[in-house]
Order: structure tokens, then sequence, then C-alpha cells
């Protein structure tokens, strides 16, 4: 997918390099990408835990010796929908969008930066199917001045959730998946866990469900009186002697959130002639030791987990083992650089 978010976008860089940077609630994922022929990770950052932003972004400039790059954003103050419009070309969308919008978007249009993009344009009834985005531009202000404290600048803003699907459709193909299936993109991070559907590879419903992994390690600091870290570490490496109490402990978060994502495929089944076939899973909380056969058995169906590098050249540069500890965390973050 293009970027939604195309008047957001800065004069490119002269450069054959891309930066994606993911700044969650938790922690700052950075990848650098080299585009030419090929795409090739010629380096990445990975900072958790209770951080200071700026500090952490400074850093991310200093190790990427560049100022431009790729953000994201996801929560209440980023809104994707997916309507029917009847046919029209890209110039009569322009027009037809704001009026269209504010049927749509929870804000006024004054707030918000909006975009649209035309996912496809055959449908019956000579129809054709728009995502519409909408971003608060308060938001968007507060991240640029974190960045221009850093030295950094925005060249690109997306969505995390159109992010996601990027990074998934350039590593994974849809002749390469399930065909004209229907399948889940789940990225469980920190607080908030992004549901993406896609049907024949084209994304038709985006939710942002607030739950995360940070709700797995409360529960384990409540039921062992731990610290965050401690909770942190048995959840992803459950001590056998602990672990009956551990996998209850998670079972007993997941069954909320597996709630939440079956309201999504109802909706969404209710609203389309297929079925969510399969889940593909990623993100920090994907973490949690044993969370997807848990959540394969929880929805009944396959859940598997995914990276972001299956057709991304490695630079002989990289910490190839350190870099397979973090693979599925950089998702959202290599989505941006792919812009």
């Amino acid at each position: 997918m293009k970027n939604i978010f195309s008047k957001l976008k800065l004069p490119k860089a002269k450069e054959k390099f891309s930066i994606g940077l993911d700044i969650g609630t938790q922690s700052i994922k950075c990848v650098k990408l080299k585009i030419n022929n090929a795409t090739e990770l010629v380096s990445f950052e990975v900072e958790e835990g209770q951080l200071d932003p700026t500090e952490v972004l400074k850093k991310i400039k200093h190790a990427q010796d560049a100022d431009l790059v790729n953000i994201s954003f996801c929560g209440t103050s980023t809104v994707i929908r997916y309507v029917n419009f009847l046919k029209m070309n890209r110039a009569e969308l322009r027009q037809a969008l704001k009026f269209e919008a504010q049927k749509h978007i929870p804000f006024s249009l004054s707030e918000v930066n909006l975009d649209a993009e035309i996912l496809k344009a055959d449908l019956p009834e000579n129809k054709m199917l728009v995502l519409i985005a909408a971003l608060k531009k308060e938001l968007i202000q507060q991240r640029f001045r974190s960045l221009e404290n850093a030295g950094l600048r925005a060249n690109i803003v997306d969505i995390d959730s159109l992010a996601l699907i990027n990074s998934f459709s350039f590593n994974y193909p849809k002749v390469e998946i399930l065909g004209n299936k229907s399948i889940c993109l789940l990225n469980i991070g920190a607080s908030i866990s992004n549901v993406n559907i896609l049907d024949n590879g084209i994304p038709r419903l985006s939710r942002d469900i607030h739950s995360g992994g940070a709700d797995f390690t409360k529960k384990l600091m409540d039921i062992f009186e731990v610290d965050f870290k401690v909770a942190e570490e048995l959840k992803i490496n459950p001590p056998q002697d602990k672990s009956d109490k551990i996998k209850a402990g998670v079972e007993s978060v997941l069954t909320n959130l597996a709630a939440e994502i079956r309201t999504s495929f109802d909706y969404y089944e209710s609203q389309n002639a297929s079925s969510v076939v399969k889940i593909f899973l990623s993100g920090g909380g994907s973490k949690v030791s044993g969370l997807a056969e848990m959540l394969s058995i929880a929805l009944g169906i396959p859940v598997e987990l995914w990276g972001p590098f299956k057709k991304i050249e490695i630079s002989e540069k990289i910490d190839l083992p350190k870099l397979n500890s973090f693979s599925g965390q950089f998702n959202i973050a290599v989505g941006l650089a792919l812009r």
C-alpha cells in the first residue's frame, strides 16, 4: 500500500536509505533499509523499558547518521474506515472525501489530517472500496516536537495498522498465504493490539484494542507479588515449577483479548461473505510463552507467528542472534521503512 498520509510527506531525501521508527509505550524500534534492486536491512535499534524518548531518539539519530524518519501512530486519535463509494476518479474522490468522511470520522474534520486510497475499483453496482484514514493534528504536532528535540524530522506519517499491512504484504504476497481467504494480522503491543482483516490481500477492517502485553505482565505481578521486570521474564521464560500458575494467569487475560478479537471477526463476517481462517501474530506481546497456541484454541483457528524479514536481505554487519530475538517486534518499523 502507498503512504496514506501523502499530504504530510515532505520532500524525499536524495539517499537510497529509508528509516522506519516505531515509538511504542514501552519500547522504541528503528530499522534502516537500503532500497535498490533488492531491499537490505543495514542496521536496527531497539530500546525497552522505562525510557526517556528524547534521549533514545538522539541515540538513534547518532547511530543511523540520518535525520529523516518515517513514523506512525495508533490508538484513539487515529481512525481507519473502509467505505464503499460510487465509482469515481481520484480528482472526484478528493472532492467527495470531506463530505463522506463526516459520516465516518468521530472528530471535527478541522482537527484531523485526512486522506484516502482506492483499494478496489471494480465492486458490483458501479462501486469501489475506499480506505479513509484520519489522524489528529495535535498528536502529529506533539510527535514532531519530540523528533525536533532530538534533531530528527518526519519524512512520512502513517498509522500503525497500515504500516503493519505494508510489511506483511511485502513479505507474504497473497499467493503465498491463503489465496482469496480472509486472514487476520494481529499485532500485540504493550498497551494496544492492532487487529487487521485482509480479504484476498486487500484490507477490509482495522481496529485497535486497548489491551496488550503489559496486561499479561501486570497479572503476573499480582499473582507472584513481583516487580514489572521479573514478571516480564516470567511470562516469556516461565520456570517449570511455576508454569501452570503462569499459564492460568495468561489465560485469564487472554480471555478478554480473545473476546474483543472475536467481536471484530463477528462484525466482519456479518458484513462479508467470508470468514477469517487464520491469524498471523506479531508484536512484543507475541513473545508470551504459549500465547499463539492458547489464542488458537480460544478462537478456533490456526495462529502463526511471523517476522518482517522474509524477503529482506540481511547485512553481514547485523547481529543475527539479537535480531532474531526481537524479530516479530520490528513489523511496524519495517512497514514504515518500506514506504
